[in-house]
């Protein structure tokens, strides 16, 4: 094991050498994390025979680990060896996917309960290390090459992520339900994330570590997170923040289960509409960003926001179609536009949390923010998962009819299990929008003005794709774009002038 001590001066040359094992450690951590989280960990624990309670525990331990953040902060703080804290803490972490592996090959409580806990560990131990690990790479890596290096970091975990979903796609369409030949390939792509994990930590030793400077004046965690929920505008934005994540998390862990076992599709289905779900938000992200810019997050988030939502209460749509080649079509639009969606939801959201966070303790709010979401997100899952077979035993019927000289036309609406999720995840999370409204932030503009703004670009693009110019135009950021971003910011400049010359 290569040196954990932190350095007293790091060199031009050893930080370079640094930043190419941050690019290439990429690769095996993503690698791992494709083939061991999102829907193949539902699937694994649907395949282990998992109740809809424990489904629900397994999606909040992401979110719930992160309050593990807070103590790590003065773990960090004493020891100021966050290489140590990120090697060992990755290392011990990653052996638990070997942990969960193992327990393909069994069956009953037990196996699952150790299945929990392994995920739990790893969720806590990695909150811990990446609280070490974001410090020390802020020191690491040169500010003016950030953009660069992260860049190319996101191209690879990007790339690689999409490539072994379709893989893992695959694979699991070659082996039968309840198989040993699926308990072998679930086995083995555990393995797998624990080998390529362990690698990535032995990266991670290699990479160099900037000394921390000497400590400053302790500031209790206490006062430090309290000041956030003290400023009436960040409050109202945490209340956003809190009611949307628990909205989305109340039914978007069990999109698998509802795919899976309500619609009766293949689990290599559902990694289908994963990657095109992944497609499609890289390629809104940069669009979202322009639009974010040249009006404000607050605009972008009024018109995504609700987007999203529709989008989840949509997929009782699923449920209600006949042909079952209708309803893949129907989910495979859906999971392109959450994609597109969720984009603008996730960009806007985080800048707008620190464009509202005053300079100097930008650190106590986004903490805040972490806070709220970890809550709101991890106790979602859990209740959705309580109320399962609340839902599972309740059936809801609507008929819906027309009559017309020809005759009566009739459409049945019947609700039932995840159904009823879908549909209270939509009522919450149209109040977490109304929330939205309530926050201030500067040049905010109306949504419709956005809306008018996004087709007429369109339709520009539409009019001349024909030629090689409209080609060019349709990906380039139009000089209009910038020039009012320019503007903007000049007036919020002037504003904060004269907010300081009246204070």
């Amino acid at each position: 094991m290569a040196r954990l001590d932190p350095q007293a001066e790091v060199s031009e040359e050893d930080s370079a050498r640094g930043l190419r094992l941050l690019v290439l450690e990429a690769a095996f951590s993503s690698g791992g994390g494709a083939l061991t989280t999102g829907v193949i960990l539902t699937a694994f624990a649907l395949h282990l025979g998992a109740s809809n309670l424990m489904i629900g525990v397994l999606a909040s331990a992401p979110f719930l680990a992160q309050l593990l953040q807070l103590p790590s902060i003065l773990l960090v703080e004493r020891l100021r060896q966050r290489k140590r804290i990120a090697v060992l803490s990755s290392i011990v972490g990653r052996l638990m996917l070997g942990v969960m592996a193992a327990t393909a090959f069994f069956t009953g409580t037990i196996p699952l309960l150790v299945f929990l806990g392994a995920q739990f560990i790893l969720c806590g131990l990695g909150a811990v290390g990446s609280c070490a690990w974001n410090a020390w790479l802020r020191d690491l890596a040169p500010e003016k090459r950030l953009g660069q290096v992260f860049a190319r970091r996101t191209l690879w975990v990007t790339a690689i992520n999409l490539l072994l979903g379709l893989a893992a796609a695959m694979a699991l369409d070659l082996t039968g339900e309840g198989s040993l030949a699926r308990d072998v390939l679930f086995a083995g792509m555990f393995a797998a994330g624990c080998i390529t994990g362990l690698i990535s930590a032995r990266i991670v030793a290699a990479m160099p570590e900037p000394a921390m400077p000497p400590p400053r004046a302790a500031v209790g965690l206490s006062t430090m997170v309290a000041e956030p929920f003290r400023d009436s505008n960040f409050g109202r934005l945490l209340v956003f923040i809190g009611s949307w994540q628990f909205a989305v998390n109340l039914a978007t862990p069990f999109f698998t289960v509802y795919i899976v076992r309500q619609l009766q599709f293949d689990i290599s289905f559902v990694m289908v509409l994963n990657v095109l779900s992944q497609v499609s938000n890289i390629l809104a992200l940069r669009y979202w960003g322009r639009l974010s810019d040249r009006f404000s997050n607050k605009s972008v988030l009024s018109v995504c926001a609700p987007a999203y939502i529709l989008c989840i209460v949509a997929m009782i749509g699923a449920s209600q179609v006949v042909d079952a080649d209708a309803a893949k079509i129907w989910l495979v639009v859906l999971h392109l536009l959450m994609g597109a969606a969720v984009a603008g939801v996730t960009l806007p959201a985080t800048n707008i949390a620190l464009k509202l966070s005053p300079r100097g303790s930008a650190t106590a709010y986004i903490a805040a923010s972490a806070i709220v979401t970890a809550v709101a997100a991890g106790l979602a899952p859990i209740l959705g998962g309580l109320l399962a077979d609340y839902f599972t035993e309740r059936r809801l019927g609507l008929l819906l009819s027309w009559t017309n000289p020809r005759g009566v036309h009739e459409l049945p609406l019947v609700l039932t299990s995840w159904d009823f999720y879908f549909l209270l995840a939509g009522i919450i999370g149209f109040y977490a929008i109304h929330r939205l409204t309530l926050v201030t932030e500067q040049g905010t503009v109306d949504p419709r003005e956005m809306m008018t703004e996004m087709f007429n670009e369109t339709m520009r693009s539409i009019r001349n794709i024909s030629s090689v110019a409209g080609l060019r135009g349709a990906v380039t950021v139009p000089p209009s774009i910038s020039r009012d971003a320019q503007v903007r910011q000049r007036l919020e400049r002037a504003q904060a002038h004269r907010d300081a010359a009246s204070g």
